[in-house]
């Protein structure tokens, strides 16, 4: 017996109702961003190994472990995409974007990060990503918590969400915070876990985002970021609190919320549920990274951006039990008798031409009568039509309207006026 072949660990197949919501997620963020004049861009899943260490920071997760990252035929270093900001920047610059007046994109699709999988934490993972480029005030940050709330709102989980906010300040602002958040943990290092004791030295801001209760009680007693952030920066988030508030989104205030990606500054956010069954309950992330477009070769430009994933977010609405029913099958067509089956092709291709958005289904199978209507019942479907012998001799169709167990026989025209009176929402 052959041995069984199954998909790599961490990488999922999605059937049914996950699919299902799925495409009620893309409606929705389609029509929230589109609302917000937002852009859609594709972008390559491969991308040149170097732009990732260059900006997300050489001792982060991410590049010391967590990429996947091979060496092509000519010796060329690439990566599969652990996240999908730096390869939009890199599209940005490279097609000479930065001076275009209107500069809001977003883009959808699989990242990868090789790290333990979890529930809603995959190694394939997907996420919508959003950017806006050009814009220095605090408006901008403003408009993407608003944005971001209003599609909680849309999608029915605004009351399940909730949002933390900070601000990291400048790099010079947290290389000062750094040297003093070391000092006080080295002077508590029998408190720290074993990742925490690894992360000192490489990358301390991660202690901040630990789960080890001892760990964070001990950072209770910590040094606090906002005690050296510029004054500059300390001003644009007091006045960006103070604008959430006008507009009723309420928040917390997260001294530990750092990000851990390097090229964050100022204003960081998470939006995130305690109704995931999960460690990682954050659904949606994001900042600003004003010297990333420098840093990859473009001119100085100041940028912010958020990102949401999509395998949290199904996790959270199947959790809620909100999903709507979706009709998997609109109209199911069922012959009887082998020499009616052309009659039944031939209505359903007459069908699709008047109603081309609608899904039609034929059943070739051999299953019973019983067992086709109930397969139809089991799909949602609105109406079945029937097709025998005794429905061509007569020129008309038996539809059976599922919702309503009604029964009637209508002629072809009548048909297609029936279906449109139906389906016409």
């Amino acid at each position: 017996m052959n041995k069984k072949i199954n998909s790599i660990r961490g990488m999922h197949d999605y059937f049914d109702e996950d699919v299902d919501i799925w495409h009620r997620l893309e409606k929705s963020f389609k029509q929230v961003l589109n609302n917000y004049s937002y852009e859609e861009i594709k972008l390559p899943i491969l991308e040149k190994t170097e732009i990732f260490q260059r900006a997300i920071g050489d001792v982060t997760d991410i590049i010391e472990k967590e990429m996947y990252s091979f060496t092509d035929r000519k010796g060329n270093s690439l990566t599969l995409r652990p996240e999908g900001t730096v390869g939009c920047v890199r599209a940005i610059i490279q097609n000479n974007l930065l001076n275009k007046k209107k500069l809001k994109f977003w883009y959808l699709g699989p990242m990868f990060r090789y790290e333990r999988p979890q529930k809603g934490r995959y190694r394939q993972f997907y996420q919508l990503g959003a950017e806006v480029f050009g814009l220095s005030t605090i408006d901008i940050d403003l408009e993407i918590i608003l944005l971001t709330h209003r599609l909680w709102k849309i999608l029915g989980i605004n009351f399940y969400m909730f949002l933390e906010i900070n601000s990291i300040g400048s790099k010079l602002d947290r290389l000062e915070y750094q040297k003093q958040l070391v000092s006080f943990l080295e002077k508590n290092k029998s408190f720290l876990d074993k990742q925490s004791k690894e992360r000192l030295y490489s990358n301390p801001f991660r202690i901040l985002d630990s789960k080890n209760l001892n760990v964070q009680n001990l950072l209770k007693q910590a040094p606090l970021l906002i005690n050296f952030i510029n004054k500059e920066s300390l001003g644009q988030f007091n006045n960006l609190c103070n604008m959430i508030d006008l507009y009723g989104i309420k928040y917390k205030y997260n001294p530990n919320l750092i990000r851990g990606l390097d090229y964050y500054n100022d204003t960081v956010f998470e939006w995130k549920s305690n109704q995931i069954e999960s460690s990682h309950n954050t659904i949606c992330a994001g900042g600003r990274y004003n010297a990333l477009i420098q840093e990859l070769g473009g001119e100085k430009k100041p940028a912010i951006g958020f990102a949401i994933g999509i395998e949290r977010l199904i996790l959270l609405i199947k959790s809620l039990n909100i999903t709507s029913k979706v009709e998997k099958i609109n109209i199911y067509i069922i012959f009887i008798g082998e020499e009616n089956k052309i009659h039944a092709i031939n209505l359903s291709e007459e069908i699709r031409d008047i109603y081309s958005e609608l899904k039609i289904f034929v059943s070739f199978s051999n299953l019973s009568l019983s067992k086709k209507i109930k397969h139809a019942i089991e799909s949602l479907s609105r109406i079945v039509i029937l097709i025998g012998s005794n429905e061509i001799k007569k020129q008309c169709y038996l539809i059976k309207e599922l919702e309503t167990k009604k029964e009637f026989y209508l002629l072809k025209n009548e048909l297609m006026l029936k279906i449109s009176d139906i389906f016409r929402n």
